[in-house]
């Protein structure tokens, strides 16, 4: 008996690291603030017995430089939009998904699930990520000074409107609006049409009373200034805000349709426990926890229609642009009161 005490030892020594091991389970989550609240990982934890570990990030740079940092190893569950999905595709960061493995992707609206059809999760046939979060970006309206709800973005350009419309302070947008109203590709503005474009956003530039950065300044400007007209970068989240404020707005998508960013839940290449993460965003697609992040957060789930739901319309996810820097730099021009040199048109 005493030749096997050593043995016994060892064997005991091995299940208390491993238990130890297991004790110490951790998933480790980099997404946006609101996303995974304190007391709904909480709930996670206490269900799986693990400890999860969440990264906030405030801007897709900062999603990148944490991601691609020791090559995706310090993360095993992101939120990514899905303009910024394909490129961790591309660098090998995300690993494919299975979502029969992922049961509440049943309980999303149909549209959600037509993976093929949403730009940018689909990568040589594999899916790689699934949707959680989204906003459309339509146009908010004064209903006293509308008698019928606008229906095109060129109600931005109308001159009876002129000084009473706000747009959002952006170069990528606002090219993807102009060229869209054009009847153009919003992401793709081809070397010939820029010109175009870039008038069509001066001559927005001398409609509008200002380009505004915060969804607060917008409802400011928009009750001390009587604005008719505002085009939503913020979705309906400024939506709610001015309501709250006793203001009587609508919101519609315009025909031409509304861009819109989703942001999904994907696994990283380097995921310690793909299964766990799997349980994650299974977890994030319960009714209860898609419900608190529309009322905590005032954005839509996959779940649910928003509460305004006959707003709704076509929705164009935001997809990388053909030049972000050129837009950055026509756009500091335009909005300055500049008109760009033609040699930068070209």
């Amino acid at each position: 008996m005493n030749s096997l005490r050593p043995l016994w030892l060892l064997l005991s020594c091995m299940f208390a690291v491993a238990h130890a091991e297991a004790a110490e389970q951790a998933l480790r989550v980099l997404a946006w603030p609101g996303y995974a609240d304190s007391d709904l990982a909480a709930v996670f934890e206490q269900r799986y017995k693990v400890k999860v570990e969440i990264t906030l990030v405030g801007s897709d740079e900062v999603l990148r430089s944490k991601l691609t940092e020791n090559h995706g190893s310090d993360f095993d569950v992101i939120a990514a939009n899905t303009a910024e999905i394909h490129h961790y595709v591309d660098q090998g960061l995300l690993q494919p998904l299975h979502p029969e493995r992922i049961a509440n992707t049943a309980r999303q609206l149909p549209r959600f699930r037509d993976y093929p059809r949403i730009p940018d999760i689909v990568v040589d046939g594999k899916i790689y990520a699934i949707p959680y979060a989204w906003s459309d970006m339509g146009l908010i309206y004064d209903r006293k000074q509308f008698s019928q709800p606008p229906v095109s973005i060129d109600s931005m350009w109308d001159p009876r409107f002129q000084g009473r419309v706000l747009a959002f302070n952006t170069g990528n947008h606002n090219f993807s609006l102009a060229s869209l109203a054009l009847g153009g590709d919003p992401f793709r503005i081809g070397a010939g049409d820029f010109a175009r474009v870039t008038d069509k956003l001066i001559a927005l530039r001398r409609n509008v009373l200002t380009f505004y950065a915060l969804p607060e300044e917008a409802a400011e400007l928009f009750r001390t200034h009587e604005v008719a007209l505002v085009f939503a970068n913020y979705g309906r989240q400024q939506l709610k805000q001015l309501r709250d404020a006793g203001v009587d707005v609508g919101y519609v998508v315009p025909r031409e349709g509304a861009l819109a960013w989703l942001d999904c839940w994907a696994i990283s290449s380097a995921a310690r426990d793909p299964a766990l993460a799997n349980m994650w965003i299974n977890y994030m697609l319960e009714p209860q926890v898609s419900r608190a992040l529309t009322e905590r957060q005032d954005l839509s789930n996959t779940l649910q229609e928003p509460p305004d739901a006959s707003a709704s319309g076509r929705l164009i996810w935001l997809r990388p642009v053909e030049d972000d820097q050129r837009r950055a730099a026509l756009w500091q021009r335009i909005v300055s009161g500049e008109r760009p040199p033609l040699r930068e048109l070209q």
